[in-house]
């Protein structure tokens, strides 16, 4: 396996994660749906009120250093729970998958909600993405098949 660092995303790395955001989707069957533009994303991360965070996966190659995956939250709150990490994405580009990256790096959310004290993690996952549920079952993550997704464009 590579040598890998986690590390606090920069502004520097907004374009590579947007590559990666792009491959999520494609392996969502939506390669059409991101529609976010390079200038938001850095500025809703890295202006004056960013409302993201992410933690990137790095090695270094011939020098270079490489970003190979990525996760992403925000704080939500509820109103039964308290402030809560909501885990928009984690992605580990394809070459590099099952050699423990997602693992580092959900490790490392769990840290950052620690440290944050933070009152647990929640995310969604597709129902068909069998590989994702597996991992996350590792983790003895609670699957709610309750509640509904819905969402507006105003």
């Amino acid at each position: 396996m590579t040598d890998i660092t986690i590390r606090r995303a920069k502004k520097e790395d907004c374009a590579r994660i947007m590559e990666l955001v792009q491959e999520l989707a494609d392996y969502e069957k939506a390669p059409n749906e991101v529609t976010v533009s390079l200038d938001h994303f850095i500025e809703s991360g890295f202006g004056q009120q960013p409302v993201w965070w992410a933690f990137v996966a790095t090695s270094v190659e011939e020098g270079v250093e490489q970003i190979h995956a990525f996760a992403l939250y925000y704080i939500r709150y509820s109103t039964w729970k308290g402030q809560r990490m909501y885990l928009e994405d984690i992605v580990v580009t394809e070459k590099m998958r099952c050699q423990g990256i997602g693992k580092m790096l959900f490790d490392q959310l769990i840290v950052e909600a620690k440290e944050r004290n933070l009152h647990g993690i929640v995310w969604q996952v597709l129902e068909w993405n069998e590989p994702a549920i597996q991992f996350y079952k590792k983790y003895n993550a609670s699957f709610d098949g309750e509640w509904i997704n819905c969402s507006i464009v105003p």
